[in-house]
């Protein structure tokens, strides 16, 4: 891309260049052979200058996603989320209609109970992780507008780029996510659809999610949504959003480590959750078999498959309890609490990923890594 996504300015800086790594929706059967072919796809993240929206610089993969299970905290949050637009007396109307997004879940029925039928043109409308997937943001948030109705709402949930740049989520980047959102540059896209924020609610879902709610016509922000912005007077900048670069080079080094150093103990090391945002980080890190054994996914789509670029192989999570490890690489932090009762025997074996995520030099995040253990 040359011209934004969103305001179409020219004004674009790379703030994050992955290389060439694997599509991260296709997992190859586990059986076919590792080739090189495989990893040849560039990854990186621009940053608007213009209008401050960070974005895919390109994406030459074609989306072959297994589906995949909504997790339980997803689940959560969604009925929290609804309740909160309810008691801001929000959710008016009768008809709904929700612009989904490829990894599932739906707000639908949590709207269904509260008499919404479905519509073209609704009262509400709902887009929960779904916008980021359109390559063409403006024309994107312009379907959006069209399909509220004159005095309807539209909720738009997004995982906060304050969030992602915060708490070094460089992995958050990925084939088929388009955008990644500031208040700043959500604020310039409603805004090109004739649209303002008229709410916002903040939530701990993947280390910070945002919600806004949004009207047709032009609203003065209102103090949620000020506080949002004030947080975030940085996040615009190439500089600040380059801070990824870093944490991503960090990362990668910390966690080959740690694994190198469990490998020469003799400790067996599995991971959990075959999810997108591990496929670039294997890669990076030069995952093989002999450092990561294999990797559980709840997702019977993605059993019997494997990461791509690497032979590591995935796995029910009944075969990773019957394996035994020593320890447990949980790709999703989010998954912690689910997966802790879900499977009690591996108590004390679970090693979250978000420990290696810093901006500090990998030995300083594995010697902190380290006194976890």
């Amino acid at each position: 891309m040359t011209r934004c996504r969103g305001c179409h300015s020219f004004a674009l800086s790379t703030v994050l260049d992955l290389g060439r790594v694997p599509a991260q929706d296709f997992f190859p059967a586990a059986a076919d052979p590792v080739v090189p072919e495989e990893s040849s796809h560039p990854l990186a993240m621009t940053l608007c200058v213009s209008c401050g929206l960070a974005q895919l610089a390109e994406d030459d993969t074609v989306t072959d996603e297994p589906r995949g299970v909504e997790p339980q905290a997803l689940q959560l949050q969604a009925v929290d989320a609804v309740n909160r637009v309810a008691a801001a007396e929000l959710l008016r109307g009768s008809t709904v209609r929700e612009f989904g997004s490829p990894h599932g879940g739906s707000w639908l029925p949590l709207l269904a109970e509260r008499g919404f039928d479905q519509a073209d043109v609704a009262d509400v409308v709902l887009d929960s992780f779904g916008l980021m997937h359109e390559p063409d943001q403006r024309a994107a948030f312009a379907r959006r507008a069209a399909a509220t109705a004159e005095d309807g709402l539209l909720l738009i949930q997004y995982h906060s780029l304050a969030t992602i740049v915060g708490k070094s989520q460089w992995n958050a980047l990925r084939h088929g996510h388009y955008a990644y959102y500031s208040m700043t540059a959500l604020l310039g896209l409603l805004d090109q659809a004739g649209m303002s924020a008229v709410d916002a609610w903040e939530f701990d879902l993947y280390g910070g999610t945002v919600l806004v709610a949004a009207k047709h016509g032009y609203v003065a922000p209102p103090d949620s949504v000020r506080g949002i912005l004030a947080g975030e007077l940085a996040i615009t900048d190439p500089a600040s959003v380059g801070r990824l670069q870093r944490a991503a080079d960090n990362h990668r080094r910390a966690l080959r480590d740690w694994l190198e150093q469990q490998a020469a103990q003799g400790r067996r090391v599995f991971a959990y959750g075959a999810a997108s945002r591990a496929v670039a980080l294997f890669a990076l890190a030069g995952v093989t078999t002999k450092l990561v054994a294999a990797v559980a996914d709840a997702s019977s789509a993605k059993q019997g498959r494997r990461m791509p670029g690497t032979d590591v192989p995935i796995i029910a999570p009944s075969e990773l309890v019957a394996a035994e490890p020593d320890c447990v690489l949980l790709t999703l932090p989010d998954l912690l609490e689910e997966v802790a009762v879900a499977y009690p025997q591996l108590t004390g074996r679970w090693i979250s990923d978000d420990r290696f995520m810093t901006d500090e030099p990998a030995m300083q995040s594995l010697d902190r890594e380290e006194s976890h253990l």
